[in-house]
């Protein structure tokens, strides 16, 4: 995914900041988290029936005695009774044994796809086998897609010698920006917004048609656009854990959110989520002229294929739900 020569330009301290700030967890509702809840790892290594270690990364090391009293605890467990967010358990020897047969299988010449792929396997591995336990398991069913199959889609997405960007905005200014190059051998430019705004020329302050200017600037610097995306930044924020059917298909429908250019294989999730808030309002309408209940089961039944459907595509997972499942919070 990454050439060997890549670099990095046009980034203040700022910047990054901003960039990293839209991958934070946070709640739905918009609200503000509780400055109470649970924070922090908490991990655990055993060994034939026994724990050999208790770590908590706010806290420090723990002590062993009352978690050794009522061994074995699940990671749920562990995570409550020692007020974290999350937590891991893993048997003595698991990553080790992760870190060999990662060593055995990776060759000259792999690149970042192949090698972040089989990790992703050989951790599942383990998990299978019952050597790692993660609490929550937020990515529970989701498939890991095949190196090709990765490399197929970013080739749909970006061809060589185009680029991907998105661009975000707040109260008429450029906030962020994220632009990447796609080279013979992978991105080998990811291009941030100090090197663009002077480009952008005097701004109207309605995004809407500012993100033009974005654009503009971006093609001369880094060529033609493959995939665009362009908002406000609170909108994405709210977007990225919108639960609600069609929440990015009816975003980009009021122009809250727009994608141009736009390309096939990102094309399809949000048609499909679109279908599936059709059939959900076709739903709510069914049951106000068929109290029976006789046109519903056919409604839901539609309804779920759809959704069976999202996740049929090129990488095997619905995108937009995998993005929402990572930053979700409940407290």
């Amino acid at each position: 995914m990454l050439a060997p020569d890549v670099r990095f330009e046009g980034f203040t301290a700022t910047d990054w900041t901003r960039v990293l700030s839209l991958f934070q967890p946070r709640r739905a509702s918009g609200a503000e988290r509780d400055p109470e809840r649970p924070r922090g790892l908490v991990v655990a290594v055993h060994s034939r029936g026994k724990l050999w270690k208790l770590v908590h990364t706010q806290v420090g090391r723990l002590r062993l005695d009352d978690a050794q009293r009522d061994w074995p605890l699940s990671p749920e467990d562990l995570a409550r009774r020692n007020h974290a967010s999350w937590a891991i358990s893993i048997e003595a020897g698991a990553l080790e044994s992760v870190a060999e047969r990662f060593g055995a299988r990776a060759r000259r010449g792999d690149d970042l796809v192949t090698h972040v792929v089989t990790l992703a396997e050989l951790l599942q591995g383990e998990v299978l086998a019952g050597r790692l336990d993660v609490w929550p398991s937020r990515l529970s069913g989701v498939p890991i897609p095949a190196p090709s199959v990765v490399r197929g889609t970013l080739d749909s997405v970006c061809p060589v010698g185009r680029a991907m960007v998105v661009g975000l905005f707040d109260r008429g200014e450029l906030w962020t920006s994220l632009a990447l190059r796609r080279g013979r051998d992978g991105v080998n430019l990811v291009l941030g917004p100090e090197e663009v705004r002077a480009d952008m020329g005097l701004l109207s302050g309605d995004w809407r048609r500012d993100y033009r200017h974005l654009a503009h600037a971006i093609e001369h610097r880094l060529g033609p656009i493959a995939f665009g995306c362009y908002a406000e930044v609170e909108t994405i924020r709210k977007l990225e854990v919108d639960a609600s059917p069609g929440a990015w298909a009816r975003a980009a429908a009021l122009r809250d959110l727009i994608l141009s250019p736009l390309p096939a294989p990102l094309a399809i999730p949000l048609g499909v989520d679109a279908t599936i808030f059709a059939f959900h309002a076709l739903r709510a309408v069914a049951e106000r002229i068929d109290p029976l209940g006789i046109v519903s089961p056919s409604v839901d039944l539609l309804r779920d294929l759809a959704r069976d459907y999202a996740g049929v595509n090129v990488l095997g997972f619905h995108p937009l739900e995998l993005l929402r499942k990572l930053l979700e919070r409940e407290r």
